[in-house]
């Protein structure tokens, strides 16, 4: 079995599919609200009735427990609201200054691949960091994308260190895809300490601003768009009947 880094990273549409619909939530968006929406977007997707879409949204603190999740890896279990979220992964925070992109997608107009699902996702992370010149790196080991700190003292194995910058976790039912990935704007790191994040414990967890970067979660969302379209596909902005999902 290939490696992710050896997978062919673009995961187009079958030719003459519709664009992706691309939304841009203003404000925080309550989780609750999010599973929901996601659910019935992807029925709607399997069913023919929705377009493929990209929900970019931002959520007050709390963290998710993925299926993998383990109960010692919640450290401060009463510090933010805590919710079962049925993607795959381990714990994670999700926050303001965190942009999350919600990734509804049919992978049977694409690739019914999960593996190269996944690298297409970390690519699109990859690229996206690349256009503020910052060199994310995937792991073979551990999904998600990384930024080495040659600032910071070497791993206890002689290893640079390492921070994690962005998160991945999907679901996938009948072949359509929910949940997706979370960027480290501006977050408050000091709140990824009430959990082992992702389950990794000797790894750090940094944002664009913490690497230095004045980046703007508009400026992200542009260079997030760009990206996409290079290895997903076309994708229009969504109507002006947006709103938060109920």
């Amino acid at each position: 079995m290939p490696e992710r880094s050896q997978i062919a990273l673009s995961f187009l549409p079958a030719p003459g599919a519709a664009p992706v619909e691309w939304r841009v939530e203003p404000g925080l968006t309550a989780y609750e609200d999010a599973l929901a929406f996601m659910e019935a977007r992807a029925d709607a997707i399997r069913q023919g009735s929705a377009a493929e879409m990209v929900w970019l949204v931002e959520h007050p603190p709390l963290y998710t427990a993925g299926t993998s999740a383990k109960p010692e890896d919640l450290v401060e279990p009463d510090r933010f609201p805590v919710f079962a979220a049925g993607r795959g992964g381990e714990y994670t925070y999700h926050g303001p200054g965190q942009r999350v992109a919600y990734v509804m997608l049919d992978l049977k107009r694409r690739q019914e691949d999960v593996r190269a699902f996944v690298a297409a996702l970390e690519a699109w992370i990859i690229a996206t960091l690349d256009r503020f010149n910052v060199k994310g790196e995937r792991r073979e080991d551990r999904v998600g994308v990384w930024v080495v700190r040659p600032d910071r003292p070497p791993l206890p194995d002689g290893s640079p260190a390492e921070d994690k910058i962005a998160a991945i976790g999907i679901r996938l039912r009948r072949w359509v895809s929910f949940h997706g990935i979370a960027i480290n704007v501006e977050p408050d790191l000091s709140h990824f300490s009430g959990i082992v994040p992702c389950g990794v414990a000797d790894r750090g967890v940094t944002s664009l601003v913490d690497l230095g970067l004045p980046v703007t979660m508009a400026d992200l969302d542009i260079a997030l768009k760009a990206a996409f379209v290079e290895i997903f596909g076309a994708a229009h902005e969504g109507r002006d009947e947006t709103r938060k999902a109920s």
